[in-house]
C-alpha cells in the first residue's frame, strides 16, 4: 500500500459517492442531500454541449449556521474565533464565538430592515476589520450571496463589478490602511464607482474608522451609518436567524484578475463550498478546531483569505488571526515571528512574496531566530505557501528554520490552487487521517516528504492530469498543460456568474471539452508530485525549446545573493525569444546600477546553465530594487516586464503597458521602465527582433 495521502486521494476519485457522504456528515444541515454528485450534460444557447456536475442535490445548508451557531450550541461559545491584530492602528481585540454570534445576529437583522433577502447580492469593498467578516457572516445568515471586491479597488474597477453583479447594497468602511502609508478614504471609490454604473445600489453602509471618517453621510443617496444601524437594532431586539439555502445555491460571487474584458466573476455553491473546505483545512493544515489557531496573511478579498481567514477556520471551530498590517515595515521584518508567538499560531498560510520581502530586509532572519531562541515559534506545525510558485532556494530556508525552532515535525508546504477551485489542488498534507476519520488525529504520522520546487500532491476530489496542446495526455515527467478532469472537487466552480458560454470559452473551449484548463504549465513526476513551472503564456521559445520561466527563475535564485528573480521572453533576431531576467539581491544596500557588476552575471548564469542547460542561458539581466510588479495576492506581472523588454527592444520606451486592475503598486511599473531604460542604453545594441514593428 503507498502513503495513506495517496490513498485517500483515490477513494476520493474512485468512490465519490460515498467519500463526500461520509465529510458531508460532519456539518449540520437544514435538509439533508438527496444525493452526492450528480452527472449531467449542459446544452449552452450557442448549441454547444459540455459535461456538467453538481453537488449534494437537494440539500439545504446554512453557512453561517455552521460556523458559528453550531459551535455555540455545542458549548464551545467561550472558545476565540477571531484574533484581530492591526499594527497599522495599534489595535487588538479577541472575539469569541458567543460574541461573534451576537453581533452577526443583531448585523443580519439591521441588513434585513434595509431590505435585503435570501438570493439578494450584496457588494462588500472592505479593510481587514472585524465588522468585514461580521458583514460578511450575516449576509450569509439572511441565504443572500456576497459579492468580494478588494478594499481598494479604483473605481472604474468596482464599477465593473458593480454592473455584473447589480448589488441591492453595499457594505464599505470609510477607509482602508495600506501598510505604513496615510489611510485612503473609500468615499470617492464607491461614489464614483455608483455614478460610473448603470446599476445603483439601493443602499451603502459605511463602518466608520477613527483613522478616516466618511463625512457628510448622504441619506438621500442612501447612505446609512453602519454602527448606528447596528445600535438601533440592537436596542430593539431586532436579531435575524439562519436562513438556509439550497446546496447548489450561490453563496459569494469573487472576480479574477485579467489586463483585458469584463471581470470573471467565479461562483461557489454553498454545500460543496463548506464540505471541501471542512476537509481541507482539517486534512491539508492541519486544523481541527477548538485550540487550533490559523495565521492566513492574506486579504479577505482575495479567495485565499476568503477561504482560510473567514470560512475554514470558523467552520471548524478553530481562531482565525485577522491581521490588518504588512510583512514588513509594520513595523518591521518581526511582526509574522511575533503574531506566531503571541497567539500560539498553528499553521500560518503566506505568499512567498512576503517570504522574500522579510529575507530582503533581514537577511540572516535574526527576527525569526530572536523569536525562536526563546521558544516562541514552538506552536507552529506547517508553514503554508501558495498565490505564485516559491522557489526551492527559500523552501530549503525556511524548511531548516522551522524544523528548528517549530513543533517537533513542523513543515515548510507549497500548495497550488486558484479562484476558481476554492482550495488547494495539491500540497502535503499534514493529517491525511481526516480523510478517513476525523477524529484520528495522529501526532505521529510522517507526512509525505517535501521536494522544494513542487507543490506537493493532488488533493481529494482535483483530478490533475498533464496533456499536450492537443489535449493528449503525456507520460510523468514530461512538461505540458496542466488541466483537470471532471469533475472538480466541492469547493470549485462549475460556472461563472451569469455567463455559462463564458465558462465554456474561458476553461473547456481549449480542448474540445475534454478537459478544464488551469491555464499553468508543469509536469507530474514519476512518484506522483506537481510541479507548476508558469502559466501556459508565460513559456519562452528559444530556437523551437519551450522553457519553463519558473525552472530558470529557481536557477537563478538559488544564487544566495539573489533575493527574487522574474524571467521573461525577451525579441531574438537569430533564436526568436532568449530568457531575460529581472533581479533584485539580498543586500541591505542595494546597488543602484541597472545592470549588475560581471561576477555576479556570470555566477547567475553559471547557475542557470548548470541547473537547465546552455538552450536557457539569459539574454540579459537586469538588476533594482522595488521594480517587480504584483498583484495584491502575491503574484508577479511577468507579462507586464515582457512588454516593457519588448517595446524596449523596437525603440518604444515610453509605451504604455496594461496591467490588471489588481496591480499592487502602479508606480513600480515606472521604476521597471526606468531600469529598461538604463539597461538598454549601455547594452541595447544586442538585441534585436526578428522583424521591425510596424510604426502606426
Amino acid at each position: 500500500m503507498g502513503d495513506l495521502q495517496d490513498e485517500v486521494h483515490r477513494q476520493s476519485l474512485e468512490t465519490p459517492q460515498a467519500f463526500w457522504s461520509h465529510q458531508a456528515d460532519h456539518l449540520h444541515w437544514h435538509k439533508k442531500p438527496s444525493s452526492i454528485l450528480t452527472r449531467t450534460t449542459k446544452k449552452l444557447k450557442s448549441g454547444v454541449e459540455h459535461p456538467h456536475w453538481s453537488w449534494f442535490d437537494g440539500g439545504e445548508i446554512s453557512t453561517c449556521f455552521n460556523c458559528v451557531d453550531r459551535h455555540v450550541l455545542s458549548g464551545n461559545g467561550h472558545q476565540p474565533a477571531i484574533f484581530y491584530d492591526s499594527p497599522v492602528t495599534k489595535t487588538k481585540r479577541t472575539i469569541t464565538y458567543a460574541q461573534l454570534l451576537d453581533e452577526v445576529e443583531v448585523t443580519a437583522g439591521a441588513l434585513r430592515e434595509e431590505g435585503v433577502k435570501k438570493g439578494d447580492v450584496v457588494l462588500v469593498y472592505m479593510p481587514m476589520i472585524p465588522a468585514a467578516l461580521m458583514g460578511i457572516l450575516a449576509i450569509n445568515r439572511l441565504g443572500a450571496i456576497h459579492a468580494v471586491v478588494f478594499g481598494g479597488f479604483a473605481a472604474t474597477s468596482l464599477a465593473h463589478r458593480i454592473e455584473a453583479s447589480k448589488p441591492v447594497a453595499i457594505l464599505t468602511a470609510s477607509c482602508g490602511i495600506d501598510g505604513a502609508k496615510p489611510p485612503m478614504g473609500y468615499k470617492s471609490f464607491i461614489e464614483e464607482a455608483i455614478e460610473i454604473s448603470s446599476h445603483k445600489p439601493s443602499r451603502t453602509i459605511v463602518w466608520q474608522r477613527d483613522q478616516l471618517r466618511w463625512s457628510p453621510l448622504d441619506r438621500a443617496a442612501g447612505e446609512r451609518d453602519w454602527f448606528k444601524m447596528v445600535s438601533s437594532c440592537r436596542a430593539r431586539s431586532v436579531r435575524a436567524d439562519c436562513v438556509p439555502v439550497g446546496s447548489n445555491d450561490s453563496i459569494y460571487i469573487i472576480y479574477t484578475s485579467g489586463t483585458t474584458g469584463a471581470p470573471k466573476g467565479v461562483t461557489r455553491d454553498a454545500g460543496g463550498h463548506a464540505v471541501g473546505l471542512h476537509l481541507s483545512i482539517s486534512y491539508l493544515f492541519g486544523i481541527h478546531g477548538p485550540g487550533n489557531v490559523i495565521f492566513t496573511a492574506s486579504d479577505i478579498g482575495w479567495v485565499v483569505g476568503h477561504s482560510y481567514i473567514i470560512y475554514a477556520p470558523l467552520i471548524t471551530g478553530a481562531a482565525t488571526v485577522l491581521f490588518e498590517g504588512k510583512p514588513i515595515g509594520t513595523p518591521d521584518s518581526s511582526t509574522f515571528w511575533r503574531i506566531v508567538q503571541e497567539y500560539r499560531v498553528t499553521s500560518l498560510f503566506t505568499a512567498p512574496t512576503a517570504l522574500r520581502a522579510i529575507k530582503r530586509d533581514d537577511p540572516e532572519n535574526k527576527a525569526l531566530k530572536s523569536v525562536g531562541d526563546r521558544g516562541g515559534l514552538k506552536s507552529l506545525r506547517g508553514l503554508f505557501l501558495a498565490g505564485e510558485r516559491s522557489e526551492p532556494s527559500i523552501i530549503t530556508m525556511y524548511q531548516e528554520l522551522v524544523q528548528k525552532y517549530g513543533s517537533p515535525g513542523a513543515m515548510v508546504i507549497d500548495n497550488w490552487w486558484s479562484s476558481e477551485s476554492g482550495s488547494p489542488i495539491s500540497g502535503i498534507s499534514l493529517n491525511p487521517y481526516a480523510g478517513k476519520d476525523r477524529h484520528i488525529l495522529n501526532r505521529d504520522y510522517k507526512p509525505l516528504r517535501v521536494k522544494p520546487g513542487s507543490a506537493g500532491k493532488p488533493m481529494p476530489g482535483f483530478d490533475v492530469r498533464v496533456v499536450d496542446d492537443n489535449g493528449n495526455e503525456l507520460s510523468r515527467n514530461r512538461m505540458g498543460n496542466i488541466v483537470m478532469a471532471f469533475p472538480l472537487a466541492p469547493t470549485g466552480f462549475t460556472t461563472l456568474w451569469n455567463d455559462d458560454e463564458r465558462f465554456y470559452k474561458s476553461y473547456l473551449k481549449r480542448f474540445n471539452g475534454r478537459w478544464i484548463d488551469t491555464g499553468d504549465a508543469g509536469m507530474i513526476d514519476s512518484d506522483g508530485y506537481i510541479s507548476i513551472m508558469s502559466r501556459s503564456d508565460d513559456l519562452i521559445n528559444t530556437a523551437g525549446h519551450r522553457l519553463s520561466t519558473g525552472s530558470i527563475e529557481q536557477a537563478i535564485t538559488s544564487h544566495p545573493l539573489v533575493a527574487e528573480a522574474s524571467v521573461v521572453g525577451i525579441p531574438d533576431a537569430l533564436k526568436g525569444q532568449l530568457p531575460f531576467a529581472f533581479i533584485t539581491l539580498s543586500v541591505p544596500d542595494h546597488p543602484t546600477s541597472a545592470v549588475p557588476d560581471a561576477k555576479v552575471s556570470d555566477e547567475v548564469q553559471r547557475q542557470v546553465r548548470k541547473q537547465i542547460g546552455g538552450i536557457a542561458s539569459l539574454g540579459g539581466i537586469i538588476q533594482g530594487k522595488g521594480m517587480i510588479p504584483k498583484t495584491r495576492s502575491g503574484k508577479t506581472l511577468r507579462r507586464v516586464l515582457r512588454e516593457l523588454v519588448e517595446n524596449a527592444v523596437h525603440g518604444e520606451y515610453e509605451k504604455q503597458v496594461q496591467y490588471p486592475a489588481t496591480i499592487e503598486d502602479v508606480s513600480v511599473i515606472q521604476v521597471a521602465r526606468a531600469k529598461v531604460r538604463e539597461y538598454f542604453d549601455q547594452r541595447g545594441g544586442s538585441h534585436k527582433a526578428i522583424e521591425a514593428r510596424a510604426k502606426l
